[in-house]
């Protein structure tokens, strides 16, 4: 073979190698889209129920804790939300409010709340809430019983603010309310920390995906 035709066949080489690739890189960036873009898919909501007024290491706070947290959610993923309301503990100061708390959950009361939401076309919910005695407010096992059977087949991702129960038993809370449902790990974070918290709530949502 003469030098002119070894100089050919080495540019057809590397010609052929880039184009293959670029071809992979194409393929790769292509399929991680797309992967991206699936893992997003469906509509989101965020259900939580937050206590503004008298609270515990924070004082007397104009928006709850957990509201806080569900729209840093909200920001971060586009989620649309529902707010468990209900005024039974208005201007109700933080002993008063607990010792309340603590008959309602001895008793199994399920307070109302202040209208309603169509599950249907939401494929993940978020569902948050402050942890009192153990587990989420009564009046957030109102929901749960109203809507047990709505959440098959959904993913259902639990979050609490606290100071110091974490998570304690909401998620076991919650897959007995929706046995049907993916239920996931979930999270917590401090209630005096939520508002200088976002990136906690961020480093968890990258950790799901968004």
């Amino acid at each position: 073979m003469n030098i002119k035709s070894i100089i050919t066949a080495a540019m057809t080489l590397l010609v052929s190698t880039a184009c293959s690739g670029n071809a992979k890189q194409e393929t790769e960036s292509s399929t991680s889209n797309k992967t991206a873009v699936m893992e997003k898919d469906g509509k989101v909501l965020v259900v939580f129920f937050s206590h503004a007024g008298d609270n515990y290491a924070v004082g007397n706070i104009e928006v709850g804790n957990t509201k806080i947290v569900a729209d840093y959610i909200t920001e971060l993923t586009g989620a649309e939300q529902f707010e468990i309301v209900t005024h039974k503990y208005d201007g109700m100061a933080y002993n008063p409010l607990i010792k309340l708390a603590q008959e309602e959950a001895n008793k199994g009361e399920l307070p109302e709340y202040e209208g309603d939401i169509d599950l249907s076309q939401y494929d993940t919910v978020f569902i948050g809430g402050p942890v009192w005695w153990g587990t989420y407010p009564q009046v957030m096992f109102t929901f749960f019983k109203n809507h047990a059977n709505d959440m098959k087949g959904k993913t259902v991702i639990p979050f609490t603010t606290h100071e110091g129960s974490g998570l304690a038993n909401c998620v076991e809370d919650v897959k007995k309310a929706f046995p049907g449902a993916n239920v996931q790990k979930g999270f917590s974070i401090y209630g005096h920390e939520v508002r200088t918290g976002r990136a906690k709530v961020e480093k968890w949502m990258k950790g799901l995906g968004y």
